[in-house]
């Protein structure tokens, strides 16, 4: 029997019952922010960043608000913090503000009563947490990524090789997925064949809140049984036969993750699967975009592609494809004279804390050749600083190194689809032709 058959059994509860999706709460693209009662302010609607509306609301709240509460949402009631110094305070100050599954978790959506099903390490605090990390780090050491580089390069001339010059295409599929399902195949060791369902299972779990992507919520559960299923079976046999380096090995074999339950284990490999996937690939996407968008800045890399060792941190910045974290508050506590009570919802914004100009100079523009373009927030702080930063960072490198060599312009000829979604600034589509050098 299946160790997640109780998953299938909740999908088969609730299939055909669309209306327990989220409904998308509709906003007027012709309203604006400063009109509205500060009170009403709720910038944790997904069509917000589906409509890219949020710059002006972000805005008014680091001008006027910068530590807010909202108190009535469909996520229920919570605090927003705007501004790049508060959010690294808040991030870096793990005593306070809580990362616990059994709080809720790191995600605005997260219930205690809920998430605590699948935990995993980024949903944990001290010291559980940093033993489970600790597990996985060495895959994501610069020794390590070095010995990977070779191979990422190899992956990206044969994926830029294969697209059709002169013609539309998606971006998206073609190169920014591609390339990232590759990757999480080669970390979790599995076939390069499987890259795919991977992908599938992560588009689903990280887009179970958007009712455009997941019509029936069976199939979010029906995802997680399939996910859990394939990857139970890879833990059994790796637990016996380990390999060589790979994520699965280190998990079966670490003292501090061998002997994880069925529930443990889902909520990891979801974490690595998703911040493997989303992240990257949305930056791939975003760098195309920015560039398209800034094109002096675009001339700036043709004339010296030596920038674009600062060109990959200001994508990352730009496009801070992880739009949010959330905490809960341990203990009352105070910030900028506002009082946070014990188990309220704290987020932090990253979107709006990269876009301050308290702390980043000129940030609504994309500079490739910033002084220092490492000053952003997108990786988050402390802790639960993003353990794979380095990994998406080189692959980004490899591409637009690789990109540099073949084709002149990367142009964008349609609009971008993007997702609905206040955790990921996801962009699911993106039209563009290639013009040769």
């Amino acid at each position: 029997m299946s160790r997640y058959e109780h998953l299938r059994a909740r999908a088969r509860a609730v299939a055909g019952r669309s209306g327990r999706v989220r409904q998308r709460i509709s906003v007027d693209a012709t309203l604006d922010p400063r009109e509205v009662p500060l009170a009403a302010f709720n910038v944790a609607n997904p069509e917000l960043f589906r409509q890219e509306l949020w710059p002006a609301w972000f805005r008014r709240l680091r001008d006027e608000a910068p530590v807010h509460f909202c108190a009535d949402s469909q996520y229920g009631p919570y605090w927003s913090i705007t501004r790049f110094d508060d959010i690294m305070a808040v991030d870096k100050n793990n005593h306070v503000f809580s990362s616990d599954f059994t709080l809720g978790g790191v995600t605005i959506q997260g219930r205690g009563s809920s998430v605590q099903e699948y935990p995993m390490f980024i949903q944990m605090d001290a010291p559980a947490h940093d033993a489970q990390r600790l597990t996985v780090a060495p895959m994501f050491t610069q020794r390590s990524l070095a010995s990977l580089e070779t191979l990422i390069r190899e992956r990206v001339g044969e994926i830029l090789d294969a697209l059709p010059v002169g013609e539309t295409f998606d971006w998206v599929p073609a190169v920014s997925v591609e390339l990232t399902s590759r990757m999480l195949a080669t970390l979790f060791d599995v076939p390069q064949a499987d890259r795919h369902r991977l992908i599938g299972w992560s588009n689903t779990i990280s887009n179970a809140d958007d009712p455009a992507y997941v019509t029936d919520v069976a199939q979010f559960w029906e995802a997680l049984a399939d996910c859990g299923d394939y990857f139970a079976a890879l833990w059994a046999h790796k637990q016996q036969h380990p390999g060589v380096f790979d994520l699965l090995t280190m998990l079966s074999q670490s003292t501090a993750t061998r002997d994880m339950d069925a529930r443990q284990l889902l909520g990891n490999i979801i974490l690595l699967l998703v911040g493997g996937n989303d992240t990257t690939r949305n930056s791939i996407s975003g760098s195309v975009l920015a560039l398209n968008d800034f094109p002096a800045e675009y001339e700036k890399l043709r004339a010296s592609p030596a920038l674009v060792h600062s060109l990959v941190p200001e994508v990352i910045r730009w496009q801070t494809p992880l739009v949010h974290m959330r905490r809960t508050v341990r203990e009352d506590t105070e910030l900028r004279g506002q009082t946070m009570r014990r188990g309220d919802k704290v987020v932090m914004w990253y979107l709006s804390g990269n876009r301050d100009e308290r702390a980043i100079e000129r940030p609504d523009e994309f500079i490739i050749d910033r002084l220092n373009p490492r000053h952003h927030l997108s990786f988050g702080f402390g802790i639960h600083r993003c353990l794979g930063n380095r990994l998406a960072e080189l692959q980004l490198r490899v591409l637009w190194e690789e990109i540099l060599t073949r084709f002149h312009t990367v142009e964008v000829v349609g609009a971008p689809v993007r997702a609905s979604s206040a955790l990921f600034r996801a962009i699911q589509s993106l039209p563009v032709r290639l013009h040769p050098r």
